[in-house]
């Protein structure tokens, strides 16, 4: 543990890895975080992401800040009521409430890069890679978005349905990072969901839905002040 800070436990989100928070690492690492984890989820279904992550938080002796970028927020949604969770950080990410799935937050207010997904014949749903850049990661180079394109880690379609049982950030002290350039998650209903959190902090960036790439200064720096807080 480092300044007795909490092991900070990242939960990437659909169309990505474990290694979308790259960028991040390096700006925790510079603050002084030297405990940190980061969850490779199978993106097969909520209860099969939630499980993945819980099983990596009971690795960790101490206290925990789960950390969740997109359909990661749903997952640390889900995962976050054990004990030793401190606290939950939602970065440009879904906050259900009990009974909501990421497609029905969707659904209310569709983001601009929904014509550019495609689901596949077994049943997994991509973005077009060569909309990749225009719907992701806008903000970043044309090259990077290729890149990030091209390795995309794609869940089953029918993951977007599952809904939470019990919110844990009703129980847990929490944070939130808004995208207002994001193409993904409407910033309406990331407005909304911050809102009702009733979040220690709120921040707004001029940010693609890859904030946590394209800012993760800023993205480490609300980060670093949960993991102090909490």
């Amino acid at each position: 543990m480092s300044n007795n800070k909490p092991t900070v436990v990242l939960v990437h989100g659909f169309w990505g890895g474990a290694a979308h928070w790259h960028n991040v690492i390096v700006e925790l690492l510079r603050k002084g975080h030297t405990a940190i984890r980061a969850v490779e989820l199978p993106l097969t279904s909520l209860a099969d992401d939630a499980e993945r992550t819980r099983k990596m938080v009971a690795q960790v002796q101490g206290p925990v800040l789960l950390v969740g970028h997109s359909y990661g927020g749903a997952v640390i949604t889900q995962a976050g009521d054990m004990p030793n969770v401190v606290g939950l950080v939602y970065i440009a990410a879904f906050a259900p409430d009990a009974g909501e799935s990421p497609g029905g937050i969707t659904q209310e207010h569709p983001p601009v890069a929904v014509p550019n997904l495609a689901p596949d014949s077994d049943g997994y749903l991509w973005v077009i890679p060569e909309k990749y850049h225009e719907s992701f990661c806008q903000d970043l180079s044309a090259e990077e978005g290729l890149v990030m394109g091209l390795t995309q880690k794609a869940p089953l379609a029918s993951t977007f349905g599952d809904t939470i049982t019990a919110p844990a950030w009703k129980k847990k002290p929490s944070w939130y990072q808004i995208s207002s350039e994001d193409r993904m998650i409407s910033p309406v209903n990331q407005e909304r969901m911050s809102a009702r959190l009733g979040a220690k902090k709120v921040i707004t960036l001029a940010a693609s839905h890859a904030s946590l790439a394209s800012q993760p200064q800023a993205v480490a720096a609300l980060i670093d002040e949960a993991a102090s807080a909490a």
